[in-house]
Order: structure tokens, then C-alpha cells, then sequence
């Protein structure tokens, strides 16, 4: 089952919301007969798209988790994992990145690059990994490739190549020229299945020419040889210009661009081909281990089945077996009845079901090799979990997790509701590191928080199907944060006399505002005036005081402790004394240092209708939103604005009536900014009266 690993690609499909990633993925499963009928994403055969295999996915028409399947093109074995688009699920593209080698960027040949291509580009260049990018819909009204091509490089800084040109564009559309080639390739039959060589089309042919010196003159920055070829105008080798242009793009200095209809069932084929040549196989990666037992040193991984485990869990499911965990196996490899050691718990495991997946769907396996995907089931673990041989502690360096920017509260209408939302939260959770769980000890409620508004609603809309819980939702509460402005010092002495042993601690120092961390303890004590053992007790008081502000009831960020000077007692003194000396310490300076409420505001991008451009303009500001620009893209207008979240909710029912449901908008975390003076007392006064009253 398994062949050389050169021959293997781990790849994922990412772009902006609607681009095609979906259909794309459901094509190349056709192509490579891992399905034998294609269902569209909002077919009407019910059926929905194999990779969207959540109800609500088949509902809504979008992807929710990402999804693995693996397939095989001219001998080749390919792991693909088809991404969410939407920013809410911004964690799914995360992980999925953590663990790919290669990436197709998909683009809009008439939307462009989108505010979340560009967020998917910022993942990518996280990992290192390298990417194709492919403009699909090239038979929409108004579609322009080049144009797109030109915003790759200007707008993501990508040394963006054009590997193909379109034969006709729009309805048109009929197939394209192959600049590598120099063929014209037409997709023949119901499906796309037979593709068509034939002689460039005498209207394309200048075009393809210069096109073509374009691309050698890219790839030629990447091969000595192909350089002198092109400087003496000789004929260049086929396989020269491939290595070249995969030199190129395995240290991502290049990007080759491919064009197509994937709804259409063209230009998947030499897409494909495509990700065999020019994207990288596990060998051709780079990858890094922590050595938790060596000062997490870092260890160079490589592909040898015969190495010690390393291996990471990225994404949980709770299947119908329990717990399915998917896992990239970096080095060595992991086998049925095998045992290895979770790196973060120091527990020994052992892998008594290992599969494979297709989507929902799963193949028994007897192992999982270096560079391959699989999963396992029944092993108790978190999302981000690292597996190693026993023995020899190799920890994976572990993926970004953005922090969540809104809060539900939610609370069960019956005992067995109460029994099956707790359920619910707990499979949530481990399933995703930026969907949290808090209790709120003033109100009893539990507060759910998330990415955004959808991304709350799905996991609601999850616990009542998939647990028929029965629940009621509270208003949407922003994490709002509260930091100081200025320096304040403190001098703060906790002194108790109880009968017996009593307690003393002096602090000595300063609170400033600290703009990189959330925060910083700096100990500056000499001569012993604080003994060593109490300093971690310190800085564990002050830490304790960052969780809920004094002024504003809010956790606390951006704020650097300094203590340079305290006292202690021979005998009273303890961890316990300086822990609550810290925290009356940090309450004494902390309104003395002019406290402000910090709420996050949120990076708002809409593309509307330009008849509409001005209306939403005006609704963008009336939420004390800032237009950071606005720019015309043929019929739409695409408007970027920076809006606190706490202004946003409801407000994809305001743009829908606004535009007659023409208009979408895209959010995402910009910056925690200050909230203005009277807004802040609103917040502080409701914040009073939820703890005064319990609502």
C-alpha cells in the first residue's frame, strides 16, 4: 500500500470563502476514481459534497472542519485536507497547515485576492509551506486571470507565474495553453475525463510566446543551465524547466499558477499534475522536533521508518468508536498494537485501531509510515498532543492558536439537557483549542466563547442535534480587557497576628504598561530583602490579580511588575504572606495608574454591489467603524474597515436588507483598542448590575 516516499504529497486546499475549494477537491476525487459520481456542494441530488459530510455543512453550503481523504495521480499518493474558508473556523486552516507540506492557494478569476486569501497566506508563510495557486471560475462573467496574477504579486508578494493562459474566458471558456508544453489542452466528455492535446491556436500564439519568456526568465533565476539555454536562445528541455520552476517553489520563491473551471471539470488534470511536480514530498521538508529530556533542544527530523516516533495529533472528531484522532507521523513509524508515550502527559499509550480516512469513511491499516496521515481511535488526548517511543521525549513544536473574541451564555432548560450540554462542552473543547468553556461563579451561567458570531451558532446548532440538548441562549458578551496608561508604584505591607505563627510580607515596586506581553515580572530585589524562595510566590500573586481587573471586573493585559525592595520576618513570613502581599500590592497601585477598558475591534471587509457602495459606507460608520480604504473591482466595491465587535452583532441581517442579499462581509481579530470614555462607563455600569442582580 505504501510506495517511495518521494512519490507522497500531504497537501491542503485553502482559500476565501466560495472560491471552489470544495468542488475542486470533489473533482480531483472523481478524476482519480476515489468516487464514482460527483455531488455538488449545494446539490440538489441531497447528497452535498463527499468532503462536507456534517449535516450542516450539506445545509449551509459551507465547510465547517476540514476534511482528509487521500487518492493516487500517475503513481503518485496524495493527502489532501480540505480547509474551512470562513474566518470563524480559522483554527481548522491552522492545524491543517501544521501538518501539510504543500498547499493549493485557490482564487476567484473575478473576486481576486479576498480579505481571506490573505489571512490563508499569513498561515502559510507561519509554516513555511510552500504553494501552487489555482484561478478557478474562469467561465464567470468577468473574469481575468492576469488581473488576479498582478494582485498575487502586489497584494501577498508572491513571485507569481502565470503556467498556463486561458483558451477564451467567461462562456467561452473552452480549455488552455500549457506555456511548459507549449500544447493546447482541451477537457472532453460529461466529466472533463479525456484530455485533448492539440496545436496552439494561431489567435493565442504571440500571447503564448511571450507568456512563455516570461516564465523562463522566473524559472531561470532557479537553474545555471536553463539560463545559458535561454541566453543562447536555444531550445529548453521539458524536464529542466520543471526542475527549475520546482527549485523555485519548494523555497517559495516562486509560485506557479494554474487556471480553470473546477464546476466546469477543466484544468483539474494538469493541476494535478502539477502538485507531483512542483510541490514537496515529506523528504523535501524540513521538519524540527523539541528534545524535552536535552532543554528542549532542537532535533532535525528525518523520513526513516527505522527513527524514534515522533508524531503529532492535530484535530479530534467523536466518532461512532469513540474518540478518532488524526495524526501526521513525522519520523519512524506508528504500528497496530504498538506503543508509544504522549510527550505531554509522560503516559504510555497504546494504538490498538489504526485507519485511514476518506472523509467520513475509514480504511483499516495495519501502520502509518513517516510522511503519511492517519488516525487512530479509543486514545485519550488533546488536539496538538505529541507521540514519541518510549524513552526518547520528542516533543513537535505546536501550532498558533488566536485567542476567542466573543462570549455566549448558555444554560440547559432540564437536568438531562444539563447532562448532555456538559457532554457537548467537553467533546467541543478537545475537539477545538479556540471554542472555550467558563463558569461564571456570580451568575451561574456557563459561557461558551468563540472566533465569531457563526462560529458560536454551528457548536449551538451541534449540541442540539448531535446531543438533543435543549438550551437557551443569553446575549452575546464581547472579551472585553482592561490594561493601565501610566507608572504607579506600590509599597504594600500584609501583616496578620492570629494567636501562633502570624503572616508578613512587604512588597516594594512599580506597575507600568507593557505593550508586546500581557504580562512581565521582573524581579530587581538584591541583598535578600525578599528571600529567593518567596520571589515565585510574588510573581504568582500578581499573576492571580490578572484574571479579573479592579476597575472594570475584566482580565487584565499589557502590564509589566517590577519589585526592587520588601522585608520579611524569620517567622512569619511565608509563600502564602508574600502571595497576598502581591495581590494587595497590585490593587493599591493599580488605580492609582489610570485604568482603561479595552474592547477587540475587528478587521471588517465588505463587497458589495457599487450601487450600494455609499449606504454601506454609512452603516460602516455609524458602528464607530474607521474605512481604512475602498476600491472598485468592475461591478463590486470592496470596503475595509476596522469596527469594535461589540458594534457588529446583527449586522449581517442590517447588510442583507441594506443590499438586497447581494453584499457579504468577512470579519476577522484586528487589535484590542481603547473604548471610548462614555461607552466604558455603560460597560462597567451593566457589568455592576449583572453582579448586583445576577442576570
Amino acid at each position: 500500500m505504501y510506495k517511495n516516499i518521494d512519490n507522497v504529497r500531504n497537501i491542503g486546499i485553502s482559500a476565501h470563502i466560495d472560491s471552489g475549494k470544495t468542488t475542486l477537491t470533489e473533482r480531483i476525487l472523481y478524476l482519480t476514481k476515489r468516487i464514482h459520481k460527483i455531488h455538488e456542494v449545494r446539490g440538489k441530488d441531497g447528497v452535498g459534497a463527499t468532503m462536507d459530510s456534517m449535516a450542516l455543512e450539506k445545509e449551509r453550503g459551507i465547510t465547517i472542519a476540514s476534511a482528509a481523504t487521500y487518492c493516487e495521480w500517475k503513481g503518485h499518493e496524495i493527502n489532501i485536507i480540505d480547509t474551512p474558508g470562513h474566518v470563524d473556523f480559522t483554527i481548522e486552516v491552522e492545524r491543517a497547515l501544521r501538518v501539510l507540506d504543500g498547499a493549493v492557494l485557490v482564487l476567484c478569476a473575478v473576486g481576486g485576492v479576498q480579505s481571506q486569501s490573505i489571512t490563508v497566506d499569513q498561515q502559510m508563510k507561519r509554516y513555511n509551506v510552500p504553494s501552487l495557486a489555482f484561478i478557478n471560475k474562469c467561465d464567470r462573467s468577468g473574469a481575468d486571470p492576469f488581473r488576479v496574477i498582478g494582485q498575487l504579486r502586489e497584494k501577498l508578494g508572491h513571485n507569481a507565474v502565470a503556467l498556463q493562459i486561458p483558451i477564451g474566458l467567461e462562456a467561452d471558456h473552452k480549455g488552455m495553453v500549457d506555456l511548459v508544453s507549449m500544447k493546447a489542452l482541451y477537457f472532453e466528455g460529461e466529466f472533463g475525463d479525456a484530455v485533448r492535446e492539440a496545436g496552439i491556436p494561431e489567435s493565442l500564439a504571440n500571447e503564448a510566446r511571450t507568456r512563455r519568456e516570461e516564465l523562463l526568465e522566473a524559472a531561470s533565476m532557479f537553474s545555471d543551465e536553463l539560463t545559458e539555454l535561454v541566453l543562447e536562445e536555444q531550445d529548453v528541455p521539458e524536464d529542466l524547466l520543471v526542475q527549475a520552476i520546482r527549485t523555485g517553489a519548494l523555497e517559495r520563491k516562486l509560485t506557479p499558477v494554474f487556471m480553470g473551471s473546477a464546476y466546469k471539470n477543466k484544468g483539474i488534470q494538469p493541476l494535478m499534475d502539477g502538485v507531483n511536480r512542483y510541490l514537496p514530498s515529506p523528504r523535501n521538508v524540513e521538519n524540527e522536533a523539541l528534545e524535552i529530556d536535552n532543554e528542549e533542544t532542537p532535533v532535525k527530523l528525518s523520513c526513516e521508518t527505522d527513527a524514534p516516533l515522533a508524531a503529532l495529533a492535530f484535530k479530534l472528531e467523536d466518532g461512532k468508536y469513540g474518540q478518532l484522532t488524526y495524526i501526521r507521523v513525522y519520523q519512524g513509524e506508528l504500528k497496530k498494537g504498538d506503543t508509544a508515550m504522549n510527550v505531554r502527559t509522560g503516559q504510555k499509550v497504546k494504538f490498538g485501531r489504526v485507519v485511514r480516512m476518506h472523509a467520513d469513511q475509514m480504511e483499516e491499516i495495519e501502520r502509518i509510515p513517516a510522511g503519511y496521515i492517519g488516525a487512530f481511535f479509543g486514545i485519550d488526548c488533546v488536539s496538538g498532543d505529541s507521540f514519541a517511543s518510549a524513552g526518547k521525549r520528542l516533543s513537535m513544536t505546536s501550532m498558533y492558536v488566536p485567542k476567542p473574541v466573543i462570549s455566549l451564555a448558555i444554560k440547559a432548560n432540564d437536568n438531562k439537557s444539563e447532562t448532555n450540554m456538559a457532554k457537548a462542552l467537553n467533546r467541543f473543547t478537545k475537539e477545538d483549542p479556540t471554542f472555550t468553556t467558563t463558569m461564571n461563579e456570580e451568575t451561574g451561567d456557563t459561557l461558551i466563547s468563540g472566533m465569531g458570531e457563526l462560529h458560536l451558532e454551528v457548536y449551538l446548532e451541534r449540541m442540539r442535534r448531535e446531543y438533543n440538548a435543549d438550551i437557551s441562549v443569553g446575549e452575546p458578551r464581547v472579551a472585553y480587557r482592561e490594561t493601565i496608561t501610566h507608572r504607579s508604584g506600590f509599597d504594600y505591607t500584609h501583616k496578620k497576628q492570629t494567636g501562633g505563627a502570624g503572616q508578613f510580607g512587604r512588597i516594594a515596586g512599580f506597575l507600568e504598561p507593557e505593550e508586546e506581553e500581557e504580562f512581565v515580572f521582573d524581579n530587581k530585589i538584591t541583598g535578600g530583602v525578599i528571600p529567593t524562595q518567596y520571589i515565585p510566590a510574588c510573581e504568582k500573586g500578581f499573576r492571580e490579580c490578572m484574571t479579573k481587573g479592579p476597575a472594570y471586573k475584566y482580565p487584565v493585559t499589557g502590564i509589566k511588575v517590577t519589585i526592587n525592595d520588601g522585608s520579611s520576618h524569620s517567622v512569619d513570613s511565608s509563600e502564602m504572606a508574600f502571595k497576598a502581599a502581591a495581590r494587595g500590592a497590585f490593587q493599591q497601585a493599580y488605580s492609582k495608574a489610570s485604568p482603561i477598558l479595552l474592547e477587540p475591534v475587528m478587521k471588517v471587509v465588505v463587497e458589495t454591489p457599487t450601487e450600494f457602495q455609499g449606504a454601506v459606507m454609512g452603516t460602516l460608520t455609524q458602528r464607530r467603524g474607521i474605512i481604512v480604504g475602498s476600491q472598485d473591482e468592475g461591478a463590486v466595491s470592496i470596503i475595509e474597515a476596522q469596527i469594535p465587535l461589540a458594534e457588529m452583532f446583527g449586522y449581517t441581517t442590517v447588510l442583507r436588507s441594506l443590499t438586497q442579499g447581494k453584499a457579504q462581509f468577512t470579519m476577522e481579530f484586528y487589535a484590542y483598542k481603547q473604548v471610548p470614555k462614555s461607552i466604558a462607563e455603560a460597560v462597567a455600569k451593566k457589568c455592576e448590575k449583572t453582579v448586583r442582580t445576577g442576570t
